[in-house]
């Protein structure tokens, strides 16, 4: 038998995989987000293995609190639009982003070019289709005037912001604590507190997947070395459970056991606590420690990481769009299943290569302006300490 040999995923790979298995995450948790695993499986008939229809079939149009939003079928939700949003930016800008590059070329975005939108099926502004928090970005920033370092505060705080910073990872791939930075800067704009501290936990451990010789535990690893306070605490607390299981179907009690005690949400998701979403430095979004703690009981493996995060249920959709830019960091495109990925590209009417495309060329561009500036710092640093004293 000839031995299986496993090569280390070039940087256009990495950034493929990534961006596509995001949407493909995306696509497969969105019709099944907000209840409860145990709905879910009763709903299916068992565990969802793939993509499943709308939750009410075709009653979807007018079914609350759903409607109008055909959630199914393989259509990506706002959690791919941001994405995609942020990777126009970064084509733009083609250089390192900050919250006054969301003010500058995120907002104009959202709210002046019509696109196809698949959860509405029709072309509409993206804004058209953001929910509140998001929103908040085109209140404060395009009508507020506020500074787009501090337009955050006062939002509230949820995964908002972390949902689409894969591509400041992929930008960073293999220096997290530059993506940990980089996405702090830009979520300023957008959230505070711990959603804020979320979106530089999830951007460093996408960098960090892409990092040669990268593991889910030592993703995990570089995620506890930046993290910060509740976020902290909830990602480590998930993790020391995550690792005793190999399948998610055990691990689903047991994940959500153990970040429940961070989450501000409460035990229904669609009838939140008093405290939801509200600035805390003891709390954490509860999706970003999940799909870390699916991404070790899955080994890693795309699929299995995936459908965790899918069966969860709650915000499953930025669960799985997180778990699914991690994993697909790791292995590359060829992990992300082809025939998801084809069918969710067809139903969202969506080019899923053309982006990754991009911004891999301009990841390229940035990487040798770093090296550049970092060069003309080594040179003036080195002609300071030489100066007689």
């Amino acid at each position: 038998m000839t031995p299986t040999t496993h090569t280390t995923p070039a940087l256009d790979d990495r950034i493929c995989g990534a961006l596509i298995g995001a949407a493909v995450g995306d696509a497969l948790g969105g019709p099944v987000e907000g209840y409860t695993p145990e709905q879910i499986a009763e709903r299916h008939g068992g565990r969802v293995h793939g993509i499943v229809g709308p939750w009410h079939g075709d009653g979807w149009r007018t079914a609350r609190p759903l409607a109008p939003y055909h959630k199914g079928d393989g259509h990506v939700t706002d959690d791919t639009l941001m994405t995609h949003a942020l990777i126009r930016v970064y084509a733009t800008v083609r250089d390192h982003l900050d919250a006054y590059a969301v003010a500058g070329h995120l907002v104009p975005d959202l709210i002046s070019h019509p696109r196809w939108i698949p959860e509405l099926e029709a072309e509409a502004l993206p804004l058209q289709r953001l929910f509140l928090a998001e929103k908040w970005l085109v209140t404060r920033l395009h009508y507020g005037h506020h500074d787009p370092r501090e337009a955050g505060s006062g939002n509230i705080v949820n995964c908002g912001a972390a949902m689409y910073m894969a591509p400041v990872g992929l930008v960073n791939a293999a220096n997290p604590a530059a993506a940990y930075a980089e996405a702090l800067d830009i979520a300023g704009a957008h959230q505070s507190s711990y959603g804020r501290e979320a979106a530089g936990v999830f951007a460093a451990a996408v960098a960090a997947a892409c990092r040669p010789g990268a593991t889910p535990a030592t993703v995990v690893d570089t995620a506890l070395a930046v993290a910060k306070d509740g976020t902290r605490a909830a990602v480590e607390a998930v993790a020391e459970v995550a690792v005793r299981y190999t399948d998610f179907e055990s691990a689903l009690t047991p994940l959500r056991t153990a970040v429940a005690p961070f989450d501000t949400v409460g035990p229904d998701y669609r009838a939140p606590s008093l405290g939801a979403r509200r600035p805390s430095r003891l709390h954490s979004i509860e999706e970003l420690p999940i799909a870390l703690g699916m991404l070790l009981v899955g080994g890693g493996d795309y699929r299995r990481t995936v459908l965790g995060s899918v069966n969860y249920g709650r915000d499953c959709d930025s669960i799985a769009t997180m778990s699914g830019a991690i994993a697909g960091a790791l292995r590359g495109e060829q992990a992300v299943p082809h025939d998801w990925a084809k069918s969710v590209a067809e139903a969202s009417r969506l080019d899923l290569h053309t982006p990754a495309r991009e911004l891999a060329t301009v990841a390229r561009e940035i990487f040798v302006r770093d090296t550049e500036r970092r060069r003309a710092h080594e040179s003036a640093f080195t002609t300071l300490t030489a100066a007689p004293r």
